[in-house]
């Protein structure tokens, strides 16, 4: 299969693919932005020549785990948002996941990632997150889910420009023609109809998109260009938005101005009350009104931090039991919300052992290894929990699976995992043909983002 292509090519022909994709991407623009003092880097993102296989049974075991854990953490979100909790009529109106006892109502009126405000942001019936990601490693066991991002999940974007580059720079990796191999590109009519999907009901026609961004500054300023250009969706900023007097938006796009349905948001919650539009309004209540007089869709939702912050993976399992009445399909990393007494009384001892994070983390941010600490620093933790323990959670630490890489001219092994996307519409939730490998930049590293130096590679879904 690939084995004998690899054979064929050598350390030399390999050193020479990282070369040719090296300059693929450069011309293809494939970049992340990172910050630093206040300046933003630019850097063109590195990708490994050698493949990463995945065969169709793990795929299929995978691909359901995902969908799984989105269609549970979806209703998660609908419950919880739901206005007023319940029903006017209801003298509780606590979430039903609380009524029925499964987690404590401070679970989820106290999480950080809880906004409001975000009530009345979605139509009713819709799908919060119509994209998801989730991050996951291969273990002895099989996949593992290590993270989960309902709030503006990037990659896809990635995952194209690595599959196109891949065939650009190294075409000998594709000259096997006994090798069937799952197109990324097929993800972008899939995407394209979830995003459709979160049209309000009452739009008439074809809904239309556009893709929103805060412009250059974002780190994923290429990915909203190409996802942009291969939805063949206006990609827009703050400037460019127009209310109408029925409530609906418009977006300045070549002069014009084209009436919107549906925008597909990719920057943070938190920035939306930061930008204004040219008539003077919020951002983020310009977008309101227009939810809120069936005008148009957000994807995705704002307040979605809600489901993927450390405090609600620790229950996934738990959520999915209960939303959906099935077992879990995919293992998770054991975790300790010490908000909860015995939960802390639990681990209090242990934390040199352990990783803590705090709740209101973000992709892991702030997370400290315990086994990784010097007798200070765990001197100093343990003050800190001691005394606010409900801001962390705890979990046993876990060694990233490993990919061959290719290293100063030699394959060598290099921690990695592997980003699943997902998207939920009107038809359902489907995994997207377009997973993203993220490796890190060195041996025992637990640094997958590329903002920071990790390396990604194609991953080839085998047919």
């Amino acid at each position: 299969m690939l084995g004998p292509v690899l054979d064929r090519l050598g350390p030399a022909g390999l050193t020479a693919a990282a070369a040719a994709l090296a300059a693929e991407h450069e011309r293809r623009g494939v970049v992340v932005a990172g910050w630093a003092d206040g300046r933003q880097s630019v850097r063109s993102v590195p990708m490994d020549p050698v493949p990463r296989l995945v065969d169709a049974g793990s795929w299929a075991q995978l691909a359901a785990g995902v969908q799984q854990r989105h269609r549970a953490l979806n209703a998660f979100l609908a419950d919880a948002y739901r206005a007023a909790g319940r029903r006017r009529s209801d003298t509780d109106r606590e979430p039903e996941v609380v009524r029925a006892g499964v987690l404590p109502g401070w679970a989820v009126a106290h999480s950080p990632g809880r906004d409001p405000d975000a009530v009345g942001l979605a139509w009713s019936g819709q799908p919060r997150a119509t994209v998801a990601a989730t991050d996951v490693m291969w273990t002895a066991t099989g996949w593992t889910v290590l993270a989960d991002d309902l709030r503006v999940p990037s990659g896809i974007g990635y995952a194209l420009a690595g599959r196109l580059s891949a065939r650009a720079a190294v075409p000998e990796l594709f000259a096997d023609g006994g090798v069937r191999v799952a197109d990324p590109l097929d993800a972008v009519p899939l995407l394209r109809a979830a995003l459709t999907d979160a049209a309000p009901p009452a739009c008439p026609g074809t809904p239309r998109i556009a893709v929103l961004s805060v412009g250059e500054t974002d780190s994923a300023w290429f990915e909203h260009r190409l996802l942009a250009e291969a939805l063949g969706a206006p990609l827009v900023r703050a400037a460019d938005l127009w209310p109408c007097a029925d409530g609906g938006i418009e977006v300045m796009v070549d002069g014009d101005r084209q009436r919107i349905d549906v925008l597909y948001r990719r920057f943070d919650d938190a920035e939306l009350p930061a930008h204004r539009t040219p008539g003077g309004a919020q951002l983020g209540a310009l977008l309101a009104d227009g939810v809120r007089t069936g005008n148009l869709g957000l994807a995705n939702v704002p307040g979605n931090g809600l489901a993927d912050d450390p405090g609600t993976y620790a229950v996934v399992p738990r959520l999915i039991r209960f939303y959906l009445g099935e077992e879990p399909l995919l293992d998770s990393v054991r975790t300790w919300v010490l908000a909860d007494a015995a939960q802390w009384a639990e681990v209090r001892d242990r934390l040199q052992e352990l990783v803590l994070t705090p709740v209101d983390a973000y992709g892991g941010g702030g997370a400290v290894v315990g086994p990784e600490s010097s007798a200070a620093e765990l001197a100093q933790l343990q003050a800190e929990v001691a005394a606010t323990p409900h801001r962390f959670v705890a979990s046993e630490p876990v060694e990233l699976s490993t990919v061959p890489t290719l290293v100063d001219g030699v394959l060598e092994p290099r921690p990695a995992d592997l980003r699943v996307f997902s998207v939920a519409g009107r038809s359902g939730t489907c995994a997207l043909p377009a997973p993203l490998t993220r490796v890190a930049p060195a041996a025992g590293s637990r640094i997958t983002d590329p903002a920071q130096g990790a390396v990604i590679k194609d991953t080839w879904l085998l047919l």
